[in-house]
């Protein structure tokens, strides 16, 4: 995961802050005594502890979020998986939406515990179907995203889940796609935001919810 989608640069110092109570998570006690909001936030810290920094990848002047350190860990990818769950669980989606590639791994375990369907977005060209297209502006051309046709039916309750908010095109291209199939977008959910690049005005007025924001 990088700091960067098209050619953004980041040559900022760094903070994470991670989703707690103030940003509107429920707060029901658990068997433990502690209260839900509590241990998201803790979870959400462990979470933020775990991204690793790769500076000048993939080339000088990028610094890349590495999630392979969380993913590599069971507890810490199931409390990830866990985040997205508890965020997404209230919403009550028939399906979840997943955007190619890291999007996958999060949203198909979220949909797997929810027990509802999972739909991929994916790089133009990848599905074997017939499918609807949506393109999105790069600093220097453009990229696409595609879906099945058949993949969400009229009125479906969906939710789009990704790793990364960026500067927000590859969300909106995808959220296009699912209003464009008649699906009721609840909410849009990421692991990592990057504040700095207000990626979540292209989403608008569908609530955002990010984690783990920078």
């Amino acid at each position: 995961m990088q700091l960067r989608r098209g050619r953004i640069q980041v040559v900022a110092a760094e903070r994470v802050h991670v989703l707690g109570p103030e940003d509107g998570f429920g707060a029901r006690q658990g068997t433990d005594g502690l209260f839900k909001s509590d241990m998201q936030q803790v979870a959400s810290e462990r979470i933020a502890n775990a991204v690793r920094n790769v500076p000048d990848f993939p080339r000088a002047g990028i610094i890349f979020k590495d999630i392979t350190p969380l993913l590599s860990d069971g507890a810490l990818f199931k409390e990830s998986i866990d985040l997205f769950l508890n965020a997404c669980e209230p919403l009550k989606p028939d399906k979840i939406v997943g955007i190619d590639a890291r999007g996958f791994l999060f949203g198909s375990a979220v949909a797997y515990q929810l027990g509802v369907g999972f739909v991929p977005v994916r790089k133009k060209g990848k599905l074997p179907y017939q499918t609807k297209e949506a393109s999105y502006t790069l600093e220097y051309g453009e990229a696409t995203v595609e879906m099945h046709v058949d993949a969400i039916a009229p009125g479906e309750r969906i939710v789009l889940v990704d790793d990364l908010l960026a500067t927000g095109g590859t969300s909106a291209a995808a959220a296009k796609l699912i209003t464009q199939a008649g699906g009721n977008l609840l909410a849009a959910l990421f692991l990592i935001e990057l504040e700095f690049l207000s990626g979540r005005r292209h989403l608008a007025p569908v609530p955002v919810t990010a984690f783990l924001k920078y």
